[in-house]
Formats: C-alpha cells, sequence, structure tokens
C-alpha cells in the first residue's frame, strides 16, 4: 500500500505502486525514492510513517518523520527551518552509537520537513508491558543496565533526550537489544521561543515540554537538565514494575513526589535508587546516568527471592516467556558513594538509639556501610501484623517499612510507642487502635491512614502529611502537629487537649470548636472553614 502524507487528505490509502494520491493528488514518492506503506504514529509537531527506500537495492524498510508546523506565519516557518535543521545534526551527531537509529537523510518540500531514519523492527516497553504484564526486578535492572550507558552517551553529547518514556524505547526484534527512538531537539527549542507568546504556540509548547508525569518539573518549567533525562527514566522504570501510567498514580500534594512505593515489591537497594532518581529536587537527584550506573553496580537483584517482584508479577519471566533475565555475574553488595550519600540522612541515630527510618541500625564494614540482612529477621512479611497482637515482639522501624514493601497494610493494634518514623511513606495504612506515644513522625506521609481510636499522646507529627486520615476518637493530646496537613482528615471525638496546631492546616476537616478551643492555634493555623486562626502562643 502507498500511504499519502498530506494531513489533509481524506483517503490516505492508495495501490501499492501508485504516484500519485487519487483522493488528493499529492506526490506518493518524496524525492522520488521513499515511499511512505503506512502510519506508525502522530503527535502534537511530528507524524511518522513506515517507508520503502527506492532508491537502494531491495527497497529497505526505513521511517519519516514529517514536520509540519501548525501556525504558518513567515517567522514560524523559518524558526521550524532552523530547529529541523538543529535537529538533523543533533541526529547526525549520536546516530553512530548501535543502540540509537541512524538518521538517512533530510530535506524540506513546499514548507514541510521530513527525517528519514534506520527502522527499528521490535517491540516498545509499552508494548510489552500490555502484553504480557509488569516486568519484575530482575527484568528492570536489566533495562537500567541497558538504558543508562545510552543515556551517558546522549549526555557526553551535549545532548538531553526530554521525552524517554516506554514507549520511546524499543527492544529490537533481530538481537533483543534495547534501542531509543524519538529525538525531539526540536522540543526544547521551540519552548525558548514559545514562552513569549503561549497562547499562539499552544500546540508546539505542549509538545515540547515532554510527556506529562514522565517529565520532571524543572523540565516542564523548561529548564531541562541532564539529571532530567535520569527522572524519566525513574518513571519509566515504575511503569515498567506496576503497569501504571503516571496519571494512574498520586502524588504527595506537599513535596509534589510520586507516590509509587505502596505499588511495588523491590530489593530495598534497588527501591533506593529509584528513590533517588525520582527526588523532585534537583539537589537531590541523581546528576548523571554515570552516577546511577555506579550505584547499580553495587546491588543484586532480588528477583530469585520470593515475593520481591512486583504486586501483578509474582514470578520471574519475561515479556516473550522465553528469555531468560537473571544476571550474569554476582554483584558486590557495598553502598557506592551516591548510595552513602542518600543512605546517610537515615542512618542509626547513637545519641538517642533509635533506628534508621528504612534500612535499621547501618554498620561499617571495610570502612563503608551496609545494610545487614539480619535486620529483616522476626517479621514473617506473609502474616497478618495485626493477628500478631500484644504481647508479641515489637515491631523496628525496620520491619515497618520492610512490610509495606511487600504489601502489608495492617498495623492496627500494635505498640509502636517511641519509634522514629520520621518522613517514613505510610499510605492508606490501617493504625486503628495502635499506640504511636512519642513516637517520630515528623515529615511522614500518611495521606488516608486509619488512626481511629489511636494514641498519640506527646507524639512528635510536625509537617507530617494526614490528608484525608480518618482520626475518631484518636488521643492527640500534647501531640506536636506545628505545620501539619490535616485537610479533610476526620477528628470526631479526638482528644487535642494540649496539642500543637500552630500552622497546621485543617481546611475541611472534620471536628469542633470546643475541640479547637483545648488546642494550641495561631494565626497561621488554617482552620476547617479555610479562614486563619486567631493569634496565640506556640
Amino acid at each position: 500500500m502507498s500511504y499519502c502524507l498530506n494531513p489533509a487528505c481524506t483517503n490516505p490509502s492508495n495501490a501499492p505502486r501508485q504516484m500519485i494520491c487519487q483522493a488528493c493528488g499529492s506526490n506518493l514518492v518524496l524525492r522520488d525514492r521513499y515511499r511512505s506503506t503506512r502510519i506508525l504514529g502522530r503527535g502534537g509537531f511530528a507524524t511518522t510513517f513506515l517507508a520503502e527506500d527506492e532508491g537502494l537495492p531491495g527497497k529497505p524498510t526505513c521511517v519519516i518523520k514529517q514536520l509540519r508546523p501548525v501556525v504558518t506565519a513567515p517567522h514560524i516557518l523559518e524558526m521550524s527551518r532552523e530547529l529541523f535543521q538543529r535537529e538533523a545534526e543533533t541526529l547526525g551527531k549520536i546516530g553512530n552509537h548501535p543502540q540509537l537509529p541512524r538518521l538517512l537523510d533530510y530535506f524540506e518540500l513546499d514548507q514541510e520537513f521530513f527525517l528519514v531514519q534506520e527502522y527499528v523492527k521490535g517491540a516498545t516497553l509499552q508494548q510489552e508491558v500490555r502484553r504480557s504484564g509488569p516486568f519484575d526486578e530482575s527484568m528492570v535492572f536489566h533495562v537500567l543496565e541497558e538504558v543508562l550507558p545510552l543515556l551517558e552517551h546522549l549526555h557526553s553529547q551535549e545532548v538531553i533526550h526530554r521525552d524517554i518514556k516506554p514507549a520511546n524505547v524499543i527492544r529490537r526484534e533481530i538481537d533483543e537489544k534495547l534501542v531509543m527512538i524519538d529525538f525531539g531537539a526540536v522540543k526544547d527549542q521551540v519552548n525558548q521561543t514559545a514562552i513569549a507568546n503561549p497562547q499562539e504556540h499552544s500546540t508546539l509548547t505542549s509538545f515540547a515540554v515532554g510527556t506529562p508525569g514522565f517529565a520532571p518539573p524543572e523540565q516542564m518549567a523548561m529548564r531541562p537538565v541532564y539529571a532530567s533525562d535520569v527522572y524519566s527514566l525513574g518513571v519509566t522504570c515504575i511503569y515498567l514494575l506496576t503497569g501504571k501510567s503516571p496519571k494512574d498514580l498520586s502524588y504527595n500534594p506537599v513535596s509534589g513526589e510520586l507516590s509509587w512505593r505502596e505499588h511495588v515489591r523491590i530489593g530495598p537497594e534497588l527501591q533506593e535508587i529509584l528513590g533517588k532518581m525520582l527526588e523532585v529536587s534537583l539537589r537531590d537527584r541523581f546528576r548523571s546516568a554515570k552516577e546511577v550506573l555506579q550505584a547499580l553496580a553495587r546491588i543484586t537483584p532480588h528477583s530469585a527471592e520470593p515475593g520481591m517482584s512486583s504486586i501483578s508479577q509474582p514470578s520471574l519471566r519475561s515479556p516473550s516467556g522465553t528469555r531468560s533475565y537473571s544476571p550474569t555475574q554476582p554483584r558486590s553488595r557495598a553502598s557506592s558513594p551516591s548510595s552513602r550519600a542518600a543512605a546517610g540522612i537515615r542512618r542509626y541515630n547513637t545519641r538517642t538509639g533509635t533506628q534508621s527510618p528504612l534500612t535499621g541500625s547501618l554498620s561499617k564494614v571495610s570502612g563503608q556501610l551496609s545494610t545487614p540482612r539480619s535486620t529483616y529477621t522476626g517479621l514473617d512479611s506473609s502474616s497478618s501484623l495485626s493477628s500478631r497482637g500484644r504481647g508479641q515482639a515489637r515491631l523496628t522501624p525496620n520491619a515497618i517499612q520492610h512490610a509495606f514493601s511487600r504489601g502489608q497494610r495492617d498495623f492496627s493494634g500494635q505498640d509502636l510507642r517511641n519509634l522514629n518514623l520520621r518522613k517514613f511513606q505510610l499510605p492508606s495504612t490501617n493504625f486503628h487502635e495502635s499506640k504511636l506515644q512519642n513516637t517520630d513522625l515528623r515529615d511522614a506521609i500518611l495521606i488516608n491512614a486509619n488512626f481511629g481510636r489511636a494514641n498519640f499522646a506527646g507524639a512528635n507529627l510536625r509537617n507530617a502529611n494526614l490528608m484525608q486520615a480518618y482520626m475518631s476518637h484518636a488521643d492527640l493530646a500534647n501531640a506536636d502537629l506545628r505545620g501539619a496537613n490535616l485537610s479533610d482528615a476526620y477528628l470526631s471525638h479526638a482528644n487535642l487537649r494540649g496539642a500543637n496546631l500552630c500552622g497546621a492546616d485543617l481546611s475541611g476537616a472534620t471536628l469542633t470548636e470546643s475541640q479547637l478551643s483545648l488546642a494550641q492555634t495561631n494565626w497561621l493555623t488554617v482552620y476547617p472553614n479555610g479562614k486563619r486562626g486567631k493569634k496565640g502562643r506556640c
């Protein structure tokens, strides 16, 4: 079949050897050699077609990318021409890598711009997930091992991909190597011009910033850096592990971080690496693909351990069901410098004797920090925590985090007094009737958690996110809730005597004025009606 490239054509399908489109009269063979056979995809600024190169023996298959300005004003056309030239130069510069498609040709015809690239036959990672389900940890580990060197090559050429996502990574059929596609150097450059008049260039602008959800905040603000590609690859890994697009996941309304940990079951080492790839702040994120590779080289995927695959993928398998993704060589578990830096803020608190929130106590081995496997013992993650009941061994912060990462959400009736759970992310978790006296929950993410009849007397919940939390009959006497987000929380009959609510957000929360009168508030406190509180000391 010959496919017409005129976007206004009402019937683009033509006979295989036809030279002129029977519907609109457009030439079906570009430059007397490139014949489009079918459409591959369409975006806001470009359309891609599968084509044959009739100028070469055997008529090899290629891909035509048609860049068509949506605004035909002279200055827009000139800008598009310049950007088209830049994209072609970029593709020519990076195309020598065996896992990047080569640029074969580029030209302009009738104020439309065309790039001809090598055709890569295979399935995208998005297609693999849709056909065979989410990847397990070992498979994601190998995706990182292959894609990160590609990013390192791009960045060494001063190129930022800006649109890394599962649909832009293809597993090449001939050798099963991963190939990165869709290089839009045009996108970032368009942004710089479109900022001045966003309404006129709205289509270009929306295409330029990358794919929402996969692009980090600084890229959406049109200031991409090399670490922006690292973030996008991290989101891609979450999609591979869960099968869920970012739009199907929630975000922390305070920090803006993607809420993904409750949806995956992976080892703590990979979880830490993905967490640092997905940091909203550039200061906390891996700065380069090289840093991620260094951290990755120190760990081994946990596919051989039961229950460590993604929630919807309990066993190791390849998308085709035939290929093994197990690692070929063992790796040292010693932390990399970047991993140690990330773990430093969570290390053992020797002054108070409390444990690290995520990994328990850390010991020094040969001058490096390592996490002993023995810290996970004493908790059968397959059993219900609530069934352990009173009189059983108390949970440690490490055991809580480990159980949560394996899908456990019921901690009701547990004795959690005096624990250091600072910055823990435990949304939608059941703590009904749990003992949390003097527990450190500063900056914790506890959205939609159930704290009915829980005892928080003296607990530190400063800046915690308790949005939509259920706290009916909870004892919050003398609890520190300064700066806490309690919006839409249910606090009916909760004891707030002596609770410090200075700067807390109670908008939409369910509680009475008499309850509030027992607590400390100030002019920064947002009351349930949305109004600010009165002056007071805190």
